[in-house]
């Protein structure tokens, strides 16, 4: 099994979804990032948060894991939480998992789009922008990330 596979199946423990893991640098400093999502729907039809218990469970259960198989060679620090509010959208799956959210999107034509975020189908990715449905392909999209209107 992959170090990823592994953390996945951590994370299924808890009830939670692996949304991505990440190396990044940061300030002269690596980090391993594990970003998670709850996978319960509230009444309201949204998705539950995730406590900050659950974040440091899920640290002391990842820490031993990487122990053993390190994700990157030499030091680095791991990070268990949220993929944030407005975050990447980087994987077909990511898109299935914002359904609803507003996102901007950055083809590879150069053409932008901003809007609500309706469905994914195969590969296909459908928001309304400006009251209109438009549908692009997701081997079109160059940049795409979610974004919160204050």
């Amino acid at each position: 099994m992959s170090l990823e596979s592994d953390i996945q199946s951590l994370v299924k423990s808890l009830d939670l979804e692996l949304y991505d893991t990440a190396i990044v640098n940061e300030n002269d400093e690596t980090i391993y990032r594990v970003s998670v999502v709850s996978d319960k729907i509230r009444e309201d039809g949204k998705k539950m948060g995730v406590s900050m218990d659950s974040y440091v469970e899920l640290t002391h259960l990842i820490s031993p894991l990487l122990d053993v198989t390190p994700p990157v060679s030499g030091e680095y620090r791991l990070e268990v939480g949220s993929p944030g509010i407005e975050r990447k959208l980087s994987h077909i799956n990511h898109f299935k998992k914002s359904i609803g959210e507003n996102i901007s999107l950055l083809l590879t034509n150069k053409e932008k789009l901003k809007g609500k975020l309706l469905r994914v189908v195969d590969t296909k990715i459908f928001l309304e922008v400006e009251g209109q449905e438009t549908e692009c392909d997701f081997k079109n999209v160059s940049k795409a990330k979610t974004y919160f209107e204050w």
